[in-house]
């Protein structure tokens, strides 16, 4: 990918934290492997081949939705105490908010959480927010669902090949409305990837990593100020 490695993972006395977001299918493992080394930062994926309901999840989405659910929130809980003790820039497949704000809530009013579990999984979450550090920005990574339908099958992960359609469409629709509330958390940069290939499009990608060097550098010029003070 464009770009040279930064601080490869080191301490960085003003650590930036990126976040990849988006539906299933959208690309998201791709941009985080791409990002993490043009710029030299620990990249921390969704856990998916050693993840112990992902497959009888999709076979009985009600039986296994809350505890699947739960291992998520547990796993990503897990990446933010980790990027934050070793104090260090990093790159993160989905963000611990998605699974609140976009996973739980479609899967509760699909039926296969029923709500004495969804409100036990948010007041878990809840309990967490004190300990959260938001993203300094999200990359918000969009398609259309029959579009994240085909790529989810290009990819060919066998436990994914009965995800249902409307399945995809809730969630597109889940992320379209949490996107604008989101920016109250944190900045958000919404990239079509039905029209900006960053995998293959070197222009694109060293405009973005330009664009997150910029904000990087935004982000140190406010620390050594409010240091100065």
């Amino acid at each position: 990918m464009a770009g040279q490695q930064e601080n490869a993972g080191g301490r960085d006395d003003v650590p930036f934290y990126l976040s990849i977001s988006g539906n299933i299918g959208v690309g998201k493992s791709t941009v985080c492997s791409m990002m993490g080394e043009a710029l030299g930062w620990p990249a921390y994926y969704e856990p998916v081949a050693d993840n112990p309901y992902l497959e009888d999840y999709y076979r009985d989405m009600p039986r296994w939705a809350f505890h699947l659910q739960i291992y998520f929130l547990s796993k990503r809980f897990e990446v933010q105490k980790d990027i934050i003790e070793r104090g260090t820039s990093a790159v993160q497949d989905r963000t611990i908010y998605e699974d609140v704000e976009i996973f739980a809530p479609v899967l509760h009013r699909r039926g296969a959480m029923d709500t004495r579990d969804y409100e036990n999984y948010r007041e878990v979450f809840q309990n967490m927010i004190s300990f959260l550090r938001p993203p300094d920005l999200v990359l918000y990574l969009r398609c259309r669902p029959d579009v994240a339908m085909a790529r989810i099958g290009d990819r060919g992960r066998d436990c994914e090949k009965t995800i249902p359609r409307d399945f995809i469409v809730e969630l597109h629709e889940a992320y379209e409305d949490w996107v604008p509330r989101a920016r109250g958390i944190c900045p958000v940069r919404v990239i079509d990837t039905e029209r900006v290939n960053l995998r293959d499009d070197r222009d694109a990608q060293r405009a973005l990593l330009d664009d997150i060097r910029a904000l990087h550098a935004a982000k140190r010029g406010r620390a050594d100020r409010e240091a100065t003070r």
